[in-house]
């Protein structure tokens, strides 16, 4: 039975050479532009302020984290956009398109975008799934040969992988979304010139690709469980 658990690992190798693919590509995306100053001058929190107001949305605010610069989020709880202290201050190309982005997220929680609902409904579910799914499997394998609670555990588990993958595949449009609206709207309140719109795609096409990746890497590991499912059938 255990031999199908490690031998269909196989499955995952190719998600994870696309995923450090895909992780080289944003590190030089946003290296390349975060060392280059924008066009108008203005830093992250300039423009990701700017956008705000532009959509009446002057109610949320921005607050500065300490820590990695790609770590940037908005929280619907506190209707806040958290921006990186790196990408709040400085005026680089990939400071603005970054807390842009951000700011889009904000845009389709006050506009009740509703991929972004159907995510917020899967987070809870998910995270229960992402810490019980492998411990469920590997009771239901152990139990399988000694009672027939094996199998429920197992198709359990197989369950709470399908609720992983779900979550990753609704966050891919909402992801994708934002960067459409940062980039539509950069260019309508003319945050950007041409050249700063040009990188700006490039650092947002390759950011999308890490949720490609998450993706891929949850289909994976949904593969490897029916993998084992039928290694034991």
């Amino acid at each position: 039975m255990f031999g199908g658990y490690y031998s269909s690992m196989i499955v995952l190798i190719p998600a994870m050479i696309f995923t450090m693919i895909v992780q080289a590509r944003i590190k030089r995306a946003f290296s390349t532009y975060t060392d280059i100053e924008n066009s108008k001058g203005i830093t992250g929190f300039e423009a990701a302020r700017t956008m705000l107001d532009a959509n009446g949305l002057q109610q949320v605010s921005i607050n500065v984290l300490n820590g990695d610069a790609l770590t940037n989020y908005y929280d619907p709880r506190s209707n806040t956009v958290n921006l990186s202290s790196e990408i709040y201050s400085q005026d680089s190309v990939a400071s603005v398109c970054i807390a842009c982005h951000e700011v889009g997220h904000a845009i389709q929680h006050a506009t009740s975008y509703a991929p972004v609902k159907m995510r917020n409904a899967l987070v809870p579910v998910t995270n229960f799934a992402q810490n019980t799914s492998w411990p469920l499997i590997l009771l239901g394998i152990v139990l399988s040969s000694t009672t027939e609670y094996g199998n429920m555990f197992f198709n359990i588990g197989i369950f709470c992988f399908v609720a992983v993958v779900l979550f990753h595949l609704v966050t891919l449009p909402v992801e994708l979304n934002a960067s459409s609206r940062a980039l539509q709207q950069m260019k309508a309140l003319n945050l950007v010139d041409d050249s700063d719109y040009a990188g700006s795609k490039r650092v947002l096409s390759a950011a999308a690709m890490t949720y490609v990746a998450a993706l891929a890497t949850a289909a994976a590991a949904l593969i490897r469980v029916l993998l084992i499912r039928g290694n034991r059938d």
